[in-house]
């Protein structure tokens, strides 16, 4: 089997697995565990040892710590605490940006971000944010022992298939100041959404996963792609939502939600890895499965406690829209503002 066609099956069976024993286990959030599946597993290689994934997780403990410690400083003292996650916010993206870090930019965003919000409401919340964080990358680690021997890469260098990889975010900038410039402005698309979300933190979560989805992605796009990349693998993430929805309720058990994740798995990681003809760059199309997931993982969980689903999922699809509606607005007009601070800085210097 061509070794991109190993990547594809691999990716896929490993994300559907995920999904299938974390609503099987009933763990919290368990939509997370197939995000985690497709962050850890995109990348070609072998899964970390056993040793690696308790490094691993002790530095996921270590930055969601860090939320937990920020719940306090919101709620006494809300303007130093905005002020510390603006500044961790930026740190996040540098490591994302600079580092190609991509996973630990994340995950620290995210707990910066998602558990303050969730912890001004209720401790016990914040913990169960915590909960579901480590288990679904716990979990998405467990899933590639078990399928990466059936499809493993090959031993010899990496050949032209490594191209279609998705490359780190840092790879996209100029030099230092550009990184530094690109950071900058991912921070500032996700500080807002997070902002709003303090005023309403129950309704406003997945805004605040899908905005530090944008801040990772808005880090490698410019701004002539930013409105393309963005509001198009958003739509297309809500379409896909609501086709594996009436897909899943024709026959709606575990085995169908495994077999349809791996369907549609194997869909989007062709066009990922190039094996089918895509005009969109790998980040697209991850970005693309991220949207389906934090929109049907939701709708999952309405259906089952007997809430609107319909209603639910045109709200998020609704919030979703807006935010990545500001995301392009932001880097549109932050570029701008670059751009004509830049030339006034080199007529003045030319003048001088």
């Amino acid at each position: 089997m061509p070794v991109a066609a190993r990547r594809v099956f691999r990716v896929a069976l490993i994300m559907a697995l995920s999904l299938a024993v974390s609503y099987g286990l009933a763990f919290p959030l368990p939509y997370l565990a197939p995000v985690f599946a497709l962050m850890l597993t995109v990348t070609p290689g072998p899964p970390i040892g056993l040793k690696g994934l308790l490094g691993l997780i002790l530095v996921v403990l270590i930055t969601l710590g860090v939320g937990l410690l920020l719940i306090p400083v919101l709620i006494n003292y809300p303007a130093s605490g905005v002020l510390i996650v603006a500044l961790g916010l930026y740190v996040s993206m540098h490591v994302s940006v600079n580092l190609g870090k991509g996973l630990i930019g994340t995950l620290l965003s995210l707990g910066l971000t998602l558990i303050p919000a969730a912890g001004t409401v209720d401790f016990a919340l914040a913990l169960a944010v915590v909960q579901a964080l480590v288990l679904g990358i716990g979990l998405a680690i467990v899933c590639q022992w078990i399928v990466y021997p059936w499809f493993p890469e090959e031993i010899s260098p990496a050949g032209p298939e490594a191209a279609n990889a998705e490359p780190p975010p840092g790879d996209s900038a100029d030099g230092a100041d550009q990184s530094t410039w690109i950071a900058l402005r991912a921070a500032l698309i996700v500080l807002p959404p997070f902002l709003l979300s303090l005023t309403n933190p129950s309704m406003y979560l997945a805004i605040i996963m899908k905005s530090v989805q944008l801040g990772q992605q808005g880090s490698v796009v410019s701004a002539r792609s930013a409105g393309r990349e963005l509001l198009g693998s958003t739509f297309l993430g809500g379409c896909f939502a609501g086709l594996f929805w009436f897909a899943l309720k024709i026959c709606p058990s575990l085995w169908m939600f495994f077999l349809w994740m791996l369907i549609f798995g194997v869909f989007f990681l062709s066009k990922l890895y190039g094996i089918v003809a895509s005009r969109f760059p790998p980040s697209f199309w991850q970005n693309v499965v991220v949207t389906m997931l934090i929109l049907l993982g939701p709708a999952v969980q309405d259906s089952a406690n007997g809430k609107d689903v319909y209603a639910a999922f045109a709200v998020r699809m609704g919030l979703f829209v807006a935010v990545t509606l500001y995301a392009w607005a932001a880097i549109f007009a932050l570029d701008q503002w670059r751009t004509r601070r830049l030339n006034r800085l080199s007529s003045a210097l030319a003048s001088g």
